[in-house]
């Protein structure tokens, strides 16, 4: 597997399906800052990067069309008809932290999820806020990669964070 992040803001992403699991991917992506473009058949497909499908009948046949077209496939609980998939995730604003066992134990997957989510409280969201400005500032003054990761290292460190 290769964990990546995607930008919701430069990927058209599509949404199939019905049901709870539908509900549940819909939450997904919109905390994410997206909103999914509906689709009901193949002939929605036209100009998305990625689609999800979660409890529509006809899941097989579409992943099918979404790859002929260069379109990224998730389908809930099919793995074989998978290009990716979506790992558990704890977030705090922009903070994800993520857990994925390719698919392999998912209930692992989301008891790592809650083990994450009951350590890092929704105080993370202001102290990545922090970092981030500061980061700013250094790259501003020029300050060197290296010496950026000691200052944000010294500054966890400092504050007791870790």
């Amino acid at each position: 597997m290769l964990p990546i992040v995607l930008n919701p803001r430069t990927a058209r992403i599509g949404l199939a399906g019905s049901g709870e699991a539908y509900a549940r991917r819909l939450t997904t992506i919109r905390a994410s800052g997206a909103e999914p473009v509906p689709v009901a058949s193949a002939s929605d497909l036209k100009g998305l990067s990625v689609l999800f499908v979660a409890g529509h009948e006809e899941a097989a046949a579409l992943a099918v069309a979404a790859r002929a077209a260069g379109i990224l496939v998730n389908v809930e609980d099919r793995p074989e008809l998978c290009d990716f998939h979506v790992p558990a995730m704890a977030r705090r604003g922009d903070l994800i932290l993520t857990v994925s066992t390719a698919g392999k134990a998912p209930g692992l997957a989301r008891r790592l999820r809650e083990w994450l989510e009951e350590r890092f409280g929704a105080e993370w969201s202001g102290r990545l806020s922090e970092l981030g400005d500061a980061r700013d500032r250094w790259r501003a003054e020029g300050v060197p990669p290296d010496e950026i990761s000691g200052r944000t290292r010294a500054i966890i460190a400092a504050k007791g964070w870790l």
